[in-house]
């Protein structure tokens, strides 16, 4: 037995091994395949003992045919050059590729291995075209005229892809863009500690969990990331902070807090290892009270698949006591606003980016990708 294996004991129920957890996983998407699907693995007898034994804690059957029909729909609307420019992806394409080769990491698939490898290769291809001898990645719209944004999203993906490419030249190239974006984001904060639309031109909340939870990515893909960078962006959100616990939109404008920035900023502060300071519990009560206030979809102040994007990550990584309350109604929830043709419409953006954030929620407890692992 491992030193790992030693530390964790298994749990009943769980693969010894993330090795066996990933075969365990194959083992029953062939089986379920062969049988016509997962509804008949009563009818055969086996019971819910079979599910649980493949499945993740709150993942049902359903929801792995909603996943599959999910990223079937966004494998459908990739761009021959690699890119998303439909669903969102018209104003913004790489911000749209970033979230939808994420979502498709999330399922576990590589450049080389899986049912959706040819597009998280054509998503890495595209990206890295994208990347410019600024280290800016961005296309020649500039993502609308915002492109922080769409760096943000394509330096996560890249960073959490890197370790998985095996063509040495395609390799290469995404470690260049890599410590490139890095280096453009670091020089690119603010002397306030934030980020906004373009490099170095000012400060506000959106931007600026973005671009840390991309940090967080390269730093765990082992590229260096200034530890006063991350200082100073939770120094920023510490500024942002009111009276409610949450995080107004910028230090500028003290306007109130704002639900989708303070849920983004609750995983941001995870990310950068904030787990217990005042700001990351006071932040995560504020966020959680909001969204145990409502019980619909939209808790709020608009933008609600952005609010679940980041508050669906914080409360998996803050513990069972708020996931097994929260993924269960976000779970059903979502399962009944899916489109006939797998995709979801996700704050008016487009089905790109609403079929992205919804795969990557319902996909969390696989734990595929480090950067939203407990």
């Amino acid at each position: 037995m491992s030193r790992l294996e030693r530390r964790s004991p298994r749990r009943r129920g769980e693969p010894t091994t993330r090795r066996d957890f990933l075969n365990r996983c194959a083992a029953g998407a062939s089986f379920l395949a062969a049988i016509g699907g997962a509804g008949r693995l009563d009818g055969l007898g086996l019971g819910r003992a079979a599910e649980n034994e493949v499945l993740p804690k709150h993942v049902t059957p359903e929801t792995l045919r909603a996943v599959q029909k999910g990223l079937d729909y966004l494998a459908s609307q990739q761009a021959d050059d690699g890119s998303w420019i439909t669903g969102g992806g018209q104003v913004y394409p790489v911000a749209m590729t970033g979230l939808a080769g994420t979502a498709l990491l999330a399922h576990g698939d590589s450049p080389t291995r899986g049912k959706y490898a040819k597009s998280v290769q054509g998503a890495v291809e595209y990206l890295v075209r994208c990347a410019t001898p600024t280290g800016l990645i961005t296309g020649p719209s500039q993502d609308g005229g915002i492109p922080m944004h769409g760096h943000g999203f394509a330096l996560m993906f890249l960073a959490s892809v890197y370790g998985m490419i095996t063509k040495e030249a395609l390799r290469k190239q995404v470690q260049v863009a890599v410590r490139k974006a890095v280096a453009l984001t670091s020089q690119g904060q603010s002397g306030a500690g934030g980020w906004t639309y373009t490099p170095g031109s000012g400060d506000e909340g959106s931007v600026t969990v973005t671009q840390v939870q991309a940090l967080r990515a390269a730093q765990n893909a082992g590229f260096l990331v200034p530890r006063a960078v991350i200082e100073e962006a939770v120094k920023y959100l510490e500024k942002c902070r009111t009276l409610e616990g949450g995080i107004q939109y910028s230090l500028s404008s003290p306007t109130g807090p704002r639900l989708p920035i303070s849920a983004a900023a609750v995983a941001t502060l995870y990310n950068a290892g904030q787990f217990e300071g005042a700001i990351a519990t006071d932040c995560l009560k504020y966020v959680w009270d909001k969204f145990q206030a409502a019980e619909g979809w939209d808790k709020g102040d608009g933008h609600a698949y952005y609010s679940h994007l980041y508050a669906s990550q914080g409360f998996y990584m803050a513990g069972d006591q708020y996931w097994d309350k929260y993924f269960p109604a976000a779970r059903d929830q979502l399962l009944g606003q899916q489109n006939p043709d797998g995709s979801w419409n996700g704050d008016g953006i487009g089905e790109v980016y609403g079929t992205s954030i919804a795969v990557i929620i319902l996909q969390l407890p696989f734990k595929f990708l480090p950067v939203f692992q407990r």
